[in-house]
C-alpha cells in the first residue's frame, strides 16, 4: 500500500510541476492544484493514520504511539485544503482579469513569436 501512495504522490507532484512550467495561465493554475494535492497526500500519509485508534490520550489506553494517531497532520491538511481552494479562486479571478486586459492567456501577457 505504501508503494501505491508513493507512486500517487510522485505522479501528482510531477504532473503539477510539468503543468506549472507551461506558458498558459490555466495550465499553471491546474499545476498548482495538482502540486498542492500531492503535498496534502504526502503530509496526510506521514501522519501515521490508523483506523480505530484514538486521536487524544484516554484513560485505560497505554500511552505509546502504537495506540494513537497524530491529529496534527490531519489538521494541517484540512487547513491546506481551505487555503488552496481560496488560492485557486483568487488565481482564477486574476486570470480572467488578465485575459480581459491583455486579450491572451499567456503567463507573460503576450503570444509567442512564430
Amino acid at each position: 500500500m505504501e508503494e501505491v501512495i508513493a507512486v500517487a504522490i510522485g505522479v501528482l507532484a510531477a504532473s503539477g510541476v510539468w503543468l506549472i512550467l507551461r506558458p498558459r495561465t490555466y495550465q499553471v493554475i491546474m499545476g498548482l492544484c495538482l502540486l498542492s494535492y500531492g503535498v496534502n497526500l504526502f503530509i496526510f500519509s506521514m501522519g501515521s493514520l490508523f483506523i480505530g485508534k484514538e486521536p487524544i490520550i484516554k484513560d485505560g489506553v497505554p500511552q505509546d504511539l502504537l495506540n494513537y494517531t497524530d491529529p496534527l497532520p490531519q489538521a494541517l491538511v484540512l487547513t491546506a485544503i481551505v487555503i488552496s481552494f481560496a488560492m485557486t479562486a483568487l488565481f482564477l479571478v486574476v486570470m480572467l482579469a488578465s485575459r480581459g486586459i491583455t486579450g491572451t492567456d499567456h503567463v507573460d501577457g503576450r503570444e509567442r513569436d512564430e
